[in-house]
């Protein structure tokens, strides 16, 4: 779960980011998400690209510890600014089976 928020959606390096995918995601994984689904490591990776470049000059953040039972993981977030401002939160929710992500999805809090 840390990967999935740390090495994959923080990571600006397309290549560092491709080789996260990898060892992070099962090659058929889902994206769930308001605006939809996407299906495959590559289009997880080109919608995450995406995300990035809209989220210039913020970062996500763990917000509390990764909780997991038998094939079901979580972890809160938060998104900050450079200045440790948080602008948004949420959290992941994914389905693993052989250490790998197959089935992510990203629910974001109402503002308060």
């Amino acid at each position: 779960m840390e990967a999935n928020l740390l090495a994959v959606f923080n990571e600006r390096d397309p290549r560092r980011r491709t080789e996260a995918i990898a060892t992070t995601y099962a090659d058929n994984v889902q994206w769930i998400d308001d605006e939809g689904v996407v299906t495959g490591r590559d289009d997880l990776n080109a919608k995450a690209a995406g995300l990035q470049e809209k989220l210039r000059g913020l970062h996500f953040v763990k917000a509390g510890t990764v909780r997991q039972t038998r094939g079901l993981g979580f972890l809160a977030w938060e998104l900050h600014t450079a200045d440790g401002n948080t602008v948004a939160s949420g959290f992941d929710v994914a389905e693993i089976s052989g250490e790998r992500i197959n089935r992510l999805w990203t629910v974001l809090n109402s503002p308060e």
